[in-house]
């Protein structure tokens, strides 16, 4: 039963890994800041796949926690030191705005609340491993400020909340005319905390009181809107083209198989022909131009590949009459073997395709 959820949520994890670390790395050189991108973008995209209702499955989950991680990164990387408080805000609208791809129907600030908790819940465990990682829950850096930065997320939600709200307004799904007074009162909670703390100097010594309003300003209201109406502009954008990705499952499970033999047929090729590039350059000393006197497999091996690609390879090339004969065949036979092959995999296959084509349109 656990592994029905426990594969899908790796394999989530390690395609949005496999984005966001190497964008976290080319911002910044601080290994906390990326693990801090990494573990939001892995929990709010494992979170939103494994919750269903996505119109592309987990190809979902793994857009959006890319999304979110790459945005996490950015803040964490234009911010490093201390970038917890500012990083809240914007990647949890964010984080909303980008809801409505898993299908959920807002139609007023109950809905929004609800959604805008669990993200938030989200991106707290997703920030757990770089504050683990930074020490700050071991015994010499623990302190009750280091034991609630984990929250910080949560702290923010009835301010995000009201404010998506507030943005939602005039959409034909939503239905409230006013945002409850609850609500109201716990936004006002995190607003008057952030400017408690700057006019008191925890934040920042010596800052002005236009220099508060302009913070509490950008950081808590214009900042986060923007980041808000961003997610929802592109997830409107890609939400008809996720439900593509979600019918070409079908289609990739039958053409797994020939993919896969084509592969094979095409690397035998290319590594067939640098060997046989090999073997000419050692008996016919001169056969190809800009060779080494130390050239190995390796060297061979890219130049039969470039080869393959109709590619010329950037210092090897064919000099005498053998190799340019050698050159012509292998660019024949790499031509006709995709040729051949795509001509009998779609002779094979097509009658499962139209199969596949019949279902989803009576579907």
């Amino acid at each position: 039963m656990l592994s029905r959820w426990i594969w899908p949520a790796v394999g989530i994890a390690a395609a949005v890994a496999i984005v966001v670390v190497p964008f976290g790395y080319a911002i910044t050189g601080l290994h906390t800041d990326v693990l801090m991108g990494t573990g939001c973008g892995v929990a709010i995209g494992v979170g939103v796949a494994l919750r269903g209702g996505s119109p592309g499955g987990p190809w979902t989950g793994i857009l959006i926690g890319s999304i979110v991680g790459m945005a996490s990164a950015l803040v964490a990387g234009l911010l490093p030191g201390n970038p917890w408080g500012y990083l809240g805000p914007p990647v949890l609208a964010l984080s909303v705005g980008l809801i409505r791809v898993r299908g959920a129907h807002l139609s007023g600030y109950r809905e929004m609340s609800r959604e805008t908790f669990i993200a938030s819940i989200l991106l707290s465990v997703g920030l757990l491993p770089a504050l683990i990682a930074m020490g700050n829950f071991s015994l010499d850096g623990f302190s009750l400020n280091n034991a609630l930065l984990p929250v910080m997320p949560v702290l923010f939600v009835p301010v995000m909340a009201l404010l998506a709200g507030l943005l939602s307004h005039g959409h034909d799904e939503w239905r409230d005319t006013r945002p409850p007074v609850l609500l109201l009162l716990g936004a006002v909670v995190p607003v008057a905390l952030l400017v408690f703390m700057l006019a008191t100097g925890r934040l920042d010594q010596g800052i002005r009181m236009w220099q508060i309003a302009v913070t509490v300003l950008l950081s808590m209201f214009v900042v986060p809107a923007a980041a808000f109406l961003v997610g929802r502009l592109a997830i409107t954008w890609l939400e008809p083209r996720l439900r593509v990705y979600g019918r070409l499952i079908d289609y990739l499970r039958v053409m797994w198989v020939p993919i896969g033999g084509f592969a094979v047929g095409y690397l035998t090729i290319i590594v067939l022909f640098a060997g046989f590039y090999g073997m000419l350059e050692r008996f016919s000393s001169g056969a190809f131009a800009g060779v080494e006197s130390g050239a190995g497999i390796t060297d061979w091996l890219s130049f039969s590949f470039f080869t393959a690609l109709g590619q010329d390879f950037l210092t090897v090339s064919p000099e005498s009459v053998g190799a340019k004969v050698l050159v012509g065949v292998h660019l024949i036979l790499s031509a006709g073997w995709v040729v051949v092959l795509f001509a009998a995999v779609m002779t094979s296959i097509g009658p499962k395709l139209e199969r596949i084509a019949r279902r989803q349109g009576v579907d």
